[in-house]
Parts: C-alpha cells; sequence; structure tokens
C-alpha cells in the first residue's frame, strides 16, 4: 500500500480527551490512505485506529488501520483477515458491512459502511438510561444481528455497549476483530480475555466451548447497561469483575424493579433458569407496553433472592393479558446458550431498518488492492495447525485429574491435616500465580499486540503478582477453614451422641472436614482464579493420555492409600509440625 499525503489539506482536530500523539500512530500521518482521504479520527484502540474518509467519489466510509507496531505482528493481520472473512459472509442491515480492504500491505486497513451515530455507551452517558420502547428496539436489532451471525457459523465473542452504534434508536454491531468461527483455528492465545470481562458468560469463564451462548450472554449484559446506566458486574479489577459474573452478583440499581426480575434471570448462572431469548423479547414487549413484566415469563425466571413474592395486579376490563409463555423445549445434547434464539425470529413490531437508507454509501467498484473472497481464509504463509492453541477455552477441564487431585486431598487430612492445609495454600497460590501471569500478558497482547518486550515485562510483573497470589490464597482460605472446623465439631457432636469414645481429631471426621474444606476453597468466593489456575497446571502435566491416566490414578491410589491408614486401628493421625493436637478435648460435649 502506498500512502499519499495531500499538500495543503487542514489536519483534523484531535477529539475531546484523545491524545493524537498516543504512541506512533497520528491522524496526520494518514492525509490518504490507498485511495481512501481521511477526514476525521473515529476512534482508537491498542491494536488500531478508525478514520472517517471518504471515497473517490465523496461517499463517507469506515476505514480502520492497524497501528504502526502491530502491522507487521501474524497475529494483529490474523485478526484483521478473519475480520474481513467474517463481515464479507454477513447479509444484515443490523451488521457493517466490508467494502475494502489491503491485508498485504505496509499499513494493512481494511473499510466498512460508516455508521453515523454514537456509540451504546456514549448514548447513554449523554442522554441517559434507555426508555422501554427504546430498549425494544436495541434488543430486537442485536437479536436479528446475532441470528444473522449464528446463522453463518460465527459467535462475535465482544458484545458490548461500545461495539454496539445507535441509529436513529436502531442498533448496528461493528468490531470483529475476535469473531469466531466455529469451522476455523482459533487465534488468540486465551478466549477468556478475548472479549470484556463484565459481558462474557460464566461457562467462558470457567473453560467452555465458544459458541452462540457468549453473545447471548454479552446481549442481556448489554440490555442491563442500557436500562441501568452503568456495566452489570460493576468495574475494578477484572478478577473481582469476573467473580461477579460467576456468582450471578450483577448489580441491577437503577433499573426499573418491574423489569429487573427479567433482567436477573437472563443473567443467572443457572442456565436452567435463563429465560430463551425470545422469552426475553416478549417480555421487553410487554414491558414497553405497560403490562407487568412478570406474566410474560416463565416461573423459573420471575423471582430474584431475597425479593418478595410478586403481586399480579388485575387487568382492567379493556386490557387483554398476554398469555403464558409455553415451556422452553427439551434440552438438546449440545450446551445450551446462555439465551437461546427460536428457530422462528419474533417479528418486530417497529419499521426495520432500510437498506435503502444507505445505498448510496454502497462503494461502486473500483481498483480494490486486495479482491474479497466470502469464504474465510487463512494469513498467507501460515495454515490453521500452525496457530498458537487456546489454553483454556474449549479444552479438557481434566476432572478426572481434579477428582484424583481431591481425593488425595482428603487422604491427606485424615493422616497430617495441618501438612495437607498448608499444601493446599500453597496450591491455591501457585494456581492464582499462573492465572494472573497468563491473563495479565493476554490483556496486554490484546491492547498493544505482541510485543518483543512480553517476556521482560512478564518476568518484571511477577512479584507483583505472586504478593496478590498469596494475599488472595490466604483471604480465600478463611472461609473455607471455618467450615472444616465446624465440620469436626458437628462430627465430634455425633460421636458423642452415640456413645463412641473417639477424639476430636478421629480420622473420619477429619476426612469429611478436609473434603468440606476442599469443596469451598473450589467453589467458594474468589476461587475463580483459582480453578483457572488449577486446570491450566494440570493440562500442562497431563498433555499426553499416557501421563493423564498415570497421574490420574497415581492420585487416586495415594488418596486411597492414605485413608485406608488412618482409619486402621494403631495409626494415628499426626499434626506435624505440631508436637500434638491443638483441637479441644470433647469431654464437655453431651453424651447419649
Amino acid at each position: 500500500m502506498t500512502t499519499e499525503l495531500i499538500p495543503g489539506d487542514p489536519a483534523p482536530e484531535e477529539p475531546d480527551g484523545q491524545d493524537s500523539t498516543s504512541e506512533d500512530l497520528v491522524v496526520d500521518d494518514f492525509a490518504r490512505i490507498g485511495p481512501y482521504r481521511v477526514v476525521q479520527q473515529l476512534g482508537e484502540g491498542g491494536m488500531g485506529v478508525v478514520h472517517l474518509a471518504l471515497d473517490q467519489r465523496g461517499r463517507a466510509v469506515a476505514v480502520k488501520v492497524l497501528r504502526p507496531h502491530v502491522a507487521h505482528d501474524e497475529d494483529a493481520r490474523a485478526r484483521l483477515a478473519r475480520e474481513v472473512a467474517t463481515l464479507a459472509r454477513v447479509r444484515s442491515p443490523r451488521v457493517a458491512p466490508v467494502f475494502d480492504a489491503d491485508l498485504d500491505g505496509d499499513q494493512p486497513y481494511i473499510v466498512t459502511r460508516y455508521v453515523p451515530g454514537p456509540s451504546l455507551d456514549a448514548h447513554v452517558k449523554e442522554h441517559g438510561t434507555l426508555s422501554a420502547e427504546e430498549l425494544l428496539r436495541l434488543g430486537r436489532g442485536l437479536a436479528e444481528a446475532l441470528r444473522s451471525l449464528h446463522e453463518i457459523g460465527v459467535v462475535h465473542r465482544d458484545l458490548k455497549p461500545g461495539n454496539v452504534l445507535l441509529v436513529d434508536g436502531d442498533p448496528v454491531l461493528i468490531d470483529f476483530g475476535i469473531a469466531h468461527d466455529a469451522d476455523a483455528s482459533r487465534m488468540t492465545m486465551t478466549g477468556l480475555v478475548m472479549g470484556t470481562p463484565g459481558y462474557l458468560s460464566p461457562e467462558i469463564i470457567e473453560g467452555a466451548e465458544v459458541d452462540a451462548a457468549t453473545d447471548w450472554w454479552g446481549w442481556a449484559a448489554t440490555l442491563v447497561f442500557a436500562a441501568s446506566g452503568h456495566p452489570p458486574f460493576g468495574r475494578g479489577g477484572m478478577e473481582a469483575v469476573l467473580s461477579r459474573v460467576t456468582r450471578g452478583d450483577v448489580d441491577l440499581t437503577g433499573v426499573d424493579p418491574r423489569l429487573a426480575p427479567l433482567l436477573y434471570a437472563a443473567l443467572t448462572p443457572d442456565t436452567a433458569r435463563r429465560p430463551h431469548a425470545d422469552e426475553v423479547l416478549e417480555a421487553l414487549e410487554t414491558y414497553a407496553k405497560g403490562h407487568p413484566v412478570t406474566e410474560a415469563l416463565p416461573q423459573r425466571a420471575r423471582a430474584m433472592p431475597g425479593s418478595e413474592p410478586t403481586s399480579v395486579v388485575p387487568a382492567a376490563p379493556q386490557t387483554s393479558v398476554l398469555p403464558a409463555v409455553a415451556p422452553a423445549p427439551a434440552p438438546r445434547p449440545e450446551p445450551a446458550p446462555s439465551v437461546a434464539p427460536r428457530p422462528t425470529p419474533q417479528p418486530p413490531a417497529h419499521q426495520p431498518y432500510s437498506p435503502q437508507a444507505y445505498a448510496s454509501q454502497q462503494l461502486a467498484p473500483q481498483p480494490a488492492p486486495h479482491q474479497l473472497d466470502p469464504s474465510p481464509q487463512a494469513w498467507p504463509g501460515t495454515t490453521p495447525s500452525s496457530r498458537e492453541g487456546d489454553p483454556r477455552i474449549g479444552l479438557p477441564r481434566r476432572t478426572g485429574v481434579l477428582l484424583g487431585l481431591l481425593a488425595a486431598v482428603v487422604g491427606g487430612a485424615a493422616v497430617a491435616p495441618l501438612l495437607t492445609a498448608v499444601v493446599v495454600l500453597v496450591g491455591s497460590a501457585l494456581a492464582r500465580l499462573v492465572d494472573r501471569s497468563m491473563t495479565s500478558t493476554v490483556m496486554r497482547r490484546y491492547q498493544h499486540g505482541r510485543r518483543r518486550s512480553d517476556g521482560a515485562v512478564a518476568a518484571a510483573k511477577s512479584p507483583l503478582h505472586l504478593v496478590v497470589a498469596v494475599v488472595g490464597a490466604l483471604a480465600a482460605m478463611l472461609l473455607p477453614l471455618a467450615v472444616g472446623a465446624s465440620t469436626l465439631l458437628l462430627v465430634s457432636v455425633a460421636f458423642s451422641l452415640l456413645a463412641v469414645d473417639v477424639g476430636p481429631d478421629h480420622p473420619a471426621g477429619l476426612a469429611l472436614a478436609g473434603l468440606m474444606t476442599a469443596l469451598v476453597v473450589w467453589w467458594g468466593p474468589g476461587s475463580a482464579s483459582l480453578r483457572r489456575g488449577t486446570r491450566s497446571i494440570a493440562r500442562s502435566l497431563t498433555g499426553s493420555p499416557a501421563a493423564r491416566t498415570g497421574i490420574t490414578l497415581a492420585l487416586w491410589a495415594l488418596g486411597v492409600v492414605l485413608l485406608g491408614l488412618a482409619l486402621s486401628a494403631g495409626f494415628p493421625s499426626t499434626w506435624w509440625p505440631l508436637v500434638e493436637s491443638p483441637l479441644p478435648d470433647t469431654t464437655w460435649l453431651p453424651a447419649r
């Protein structure tokens, strides 16, 4: 690609709050990009900059240009090529189409339809939350866009307010840089954070396969943002946000109380309790008409934790009550999406978006640096098999290995409870360190692309990650230890009532306390990082089937042997490194 400067053209003014000197790309650098004349900068990110430009006939287009520091990065170019291939296949007025692209030049770019409207987050910031009718139009329009993608096997994977533009109240979906093709190899290091925390479903955070459920979850979360004016799972560190997602701790402050149960149900971690996409749309239509929303919801989606039962106000004679929605169809063998589309989409009640309204922007054939092929293509010089694999998303979760690890922990708790607790604490800190290090690297590459300094930066941040991991592990152990102590107490009371003359440190009680402690460590507050890191370690140690089978059998054998030794006569539990048991005697317990 040849960059041509137009002498005498005035440089566009810098948008408020943006620094045009950021890193290595400014608007002045490219008064002309290929055959397109730059008018002004529309937005920027770590990977590229989007400009408003005019084609040779004076029609407005949007030109996305990779930043120079990532322009020669193979992964960045592959992502751009994938975006072009994806957009070339989509036929929907709710998705900005691609017109042109240059993927081979020194400064790769793609050209899409210019959407003359603000992003959803900018609109909400300036005008406040959406009204009931606007929320319904948003939900319908985005559902139409998602269905057009899913019909061709594409998952957007980053549906959020910043990627939704509004044109006269109707949404247009943009930014397909990390879209996932079900038939293509993954090209991101980890899908977990190749997306926006707070708009990723709990299943994806836990390592499930990327599918349509990812988009429907982001759809529901985007609706919550539009109705409340703030992110559904709050702000702060990524780990805190992801933890709220997995717990279902959605912030519905500012949402109309009549609508809150619907949106809460759409974002519950329990997939069986989530309403269908069309059920949500039907309820939104009911809400827009001023009718009680709960009458349009299935029973499973009506209750919120801690909420009072909803009383249905009798309808006025002239008001017709909507019929109850039929139960969702029986689950299919494949995982159900977060909010799944029905085969027959709901017909929109408002005037649909017309592609003729932007017919004047369709570019006539012109000498293009790169002719688009509607089928996905691999980046020149690479093959799908050479792409870096995804270490967490969609890979085996190593459940058998983890169950073996649980058995070893239970056996260890029966034999040496204090030493086992220390080992669990160290393992928890190590897993959190692995997770934080991997996530930090991926986030940095997502924002700035792959760089030679990645290794040095990761090493420099390791001490900080270690401190945070240790503190997190210590804090997360408080509740599990309390649960374990309570279990020991209950077992001691049970033995006393049964007139069984054993002490509080009987191996059976210690094993049960160890089991309860381990379960709370794994599923308790702040455990998402632990689970991700543990699975990453397990996958790295059990790469081959033989290693996986051997380690799994060894862990199970260790647990069974330790528990058997502890329960056998003459093999008391040890509290090493302590000299004797720290537990009190049980003489004060009631006897039968």
